[in-house]
């Protein structure tokens, strides 16, 4: 140090400096946040923190390094740059995260994302490219973006997705470059994409049901999710997060076994409200609120503890004791997070996007084609974020005000779910297999799921099986036999003593176990049939399709039939069997439950959805098909005494 000078290390004299232009007209020239900047990475040369720093003498006290520790982010705290003017929004949220899409196109079409035929496609032209988005997201990064998650479309379809990582693992002051990805192509790609410089995997699966993965994405592929999220965990990453989409009558089921996947694996399986999106045919009856979820998981895991939030997390987290991983609950619709945002996104055509939920956007493409200075895309990104609403407060009148669609849906007991469980539970299975690091099995447990694909196919949906039963099995197929007394009334009990409908009265009726079979025969003619029996349908798998549509059906009844009383069944099973000699199918559906009502209604229904979902996946070959012999088989349980078709 020169005789005279400050003792002030010259890094603090630079901020301090620094802070002192925020009142002069310095800011004419360029951006404060910019500046300083600048400054503080030119003083770090000589200080690492900029704040002083003294050397401990020998033999110094553990509590008064303690204390100067806390002295030195004390500093910190009060000498910090301000953040970038430019990303920060009238109401003092600061955006620190971007996610960049890198393209509109994607491997899967899951239902609640876009309809089967796909979406339009904007030109190849009118895409960012590659050098493109890099100078947006250098720009970002520089005025504070510290986290980038790359997303699609499915950003793995992509080919220069692994140069465009490891492009912006070269920027400075970029702390994580996540992903958010399907998982069809994570295997193949996560080695490179983890050299590259990838942090963070988000992974999308909705399912642990093979068929009903292929049902909800329209497409194959299981396995290769399951390789996918088995290589993450191979590779170190920690946690592998699982984004899970609950949808009410089509997965609400497995969120137990989703939770007991978290005992042995590091992964934060985020259940994430279903909310609508353009195209997906969005409706209050199918979203699963959180504190639904929560109270399911609770009955099981009475002991699940709440995790510490970051403030701008869009996720509640909690752990069940003694488990490796965690679960967590993405709340977009019943509590929004909209107070903490810090998110920004960039379309795959340039378009910024200051809300997920927002109609407006800034196209910076045609800005940075137009030859738009830094400093005019800067001021365009700042009058963007300036203009961003408190909450997206349109979705949130249309969730809070409307009331449900149909009153059982508003009482709907949360604990029906878990009666909704396998015994046997697949997720256990996946447990076992993902320990053992061994993929060909994840293909034959497929296998046994989705059927060995021999030319004479079985299907059978259990929703409880036990150690020795097959899910799809041949010559499965057992009529009931009649016995029993069949005692039936000559009054009708859906009239009231006027005569008009009325809803039966069952609270003074005792528990008892029921069970209904009920059986549909769908004649197909020889052309449908022919391509059913092979699985060449253009429409796709007809009979797992068919199979889940029965076991929705039987879960929905009530909402179908207006008089019928909601039941929570604890056994669901449909059964397609192929009848060549009459070129048909022929359908089986049994539904069990304890309560004071029978469940005939839900197996009739069952039978006949199941049948109806045939005909309409066969309807575009053939004219000919014709649903017939739609009926109750057996019923057992009722005070009324059993019933078995002659």
């Amino acid at each position: 140090m020169t005789p005279g000078a400050s003792s002030q290390p010259v890094c603090s004299r630079s901020r301090l400096w620094a802070v002192a232009l925020l009142g002069s007209g310095f800011m004419a020239a360029q951006p404060l946040s910019r500046m300083l900047r600048r400054l503080l990475r030119s003083s770090a040369r000589s200080c690492s923190s900029g704040a002083p720093v003294t050397q401990p003498r020998p033999g110094e006290s553990a509590r008064a390094a303690s204390e100067e520790l806390s002295r030195r982010r004390q500093f910190l705290r009060e000498h910090a740059a301000p953040f970038s003017a430019f990303l920060t929004d009238s109401f003092g949220r600061q955006h620190s995260y971007l996610r960049i899409s890198l393209t509109e196109k994607c491997n899967l079409r899951c239902q609640y994302c876009m309809p089967e035929e796909g979406v339009p496609l904007t030109p190849k032209a009118n895409l960012l490219t590659t050098e493109e988005i890099l100078t947006l997201a250098r720009l970002f990064v520089k005025e504070g973006i510290d986290k980038i998650r790359l997303t699609g479309g499915e950003p793995l379809i992509r080919p220069d997705v692994v140069d465009i990582v490891a492009q912006l693992q070269r920027l400075e002051g970029l702390r994580t470059i996540g992903v958010t990805t399907n998982g069809i192509n994570l295997a193949r790609l996560l080695p490179q994409l983890q050299k590259a410089g990838l942090s963070a995997i988000n992974i999308s699966l909705d399912t642990l049901v093979p068929a009903k993965f292929e049902f909800i994405v329209r497409r194959k592929g299981f396995h290769k999710v399951m390789e996918g999220i088995h290589k993450a965990i191979e590779l170190g990453y920690n946690p592998v997060k699982v984004n899970c989409v609950v949808m009410r009558g089509l997965n609400e089921d497995e969120l137990l076994d989703f939770a007991a996947l978290t005992e042995g694996l590091p992964l934060d399986v985020r259940f994430i409200e279903y909310m609508p999106f353009d195209g997906n045919k969005w409706n209050f009856k199918k979203m699963v609120s959180y504190k639904e979820m929560l109270d399911t998981i609770r009955q099981q895991w009475p002991e699940l503890e709440k995790l510490p939030e970051e403030e701008s997390s869009t996720a509640k987290a909690f752990k069940i004791p003694g488990f490796q991983g965690q679960i967590s609950f993405i709340t977009s619709m019943s509590e929004h997070f909209c107070g903490t945002c810090n998110r920004l996104r960039i379309t795959a055509d340039g378009n910024l996007k200051v809300c997920l939920f927002g109609n407006s956007e800034v196209s910076l493409r045609d800005h940075l084609r137009a030859g738009a200075s830094e400093q005019e895309l800067l001021r365009i990104i700042g009058a963007a974020v300036g203009r961003k609403k408190r909450q997206h407060a349109e979705l949130f009148l249309m969730f809070h005000d409307s009331p449900p669609a149909n009153p059982s849906i508003a009482s709907w007991d949360p604990l029906h779910v878990q009666d909704l469980r396998p015994r046997m539970s697949f997720s256990s299975q996946m447990v076992t297999l993902w320990k053992g690091c061994r993929v060909p099995q994840a293909l034959l447990l497929a296998q046994q799921w989705l059927g060995s694909g021999c030319f004479q196919r079985h299907y059978t949906s259990r929703a409880d099986s036990d150690a020795n039963s097959k899910c799809l099995s041949p010559g499965s197929w057992v009529p009931a036999a009649p016995s029993g007394p069949q005692l039936t009334s000559e009054q009708l009990t859906h009239v009231d003593s006027e005569g008009r409908a009325a809803m039966v009265d069952v609270g003074r009726k005792p528990d008892t176990e029921r069970v209904a079979v009920a059986s549909a025969v769908v004649c197909l003619g020889p052309v449908a049939f022919k391509l059913v029996q092979q699985n060449q349908l253009k429409k796709g798998d007809a009979l797992v399709v068919a199979q889940l549509a029965g076991i929705q059906a039987a879960k929905v009844t009530s909402q179908l039939i207006p008089l019928c009383h909601h039941v929570a069944l604890s056994h669901v099973q449909v059964q397609l069997e192929l009848d060549s000699t009459r070129h048909a199918v022929r359908i089986q559906a049994s539904c069990r439950a304890r309560g004071p009502t029978g469940v005939e209604m839900e197996a009739l229904t069952s039978a006949a959805v199941a049948a109806l979902t045939l005909y309409d996946m066969c309807k575009a070959v053939s004219r000919d098909i014709v649903l017939e012999e739609i009926k109750l088989i057996s019923k057992t349980g009722g005070q009324r005494g059993d019933f078995h078709q002659a």
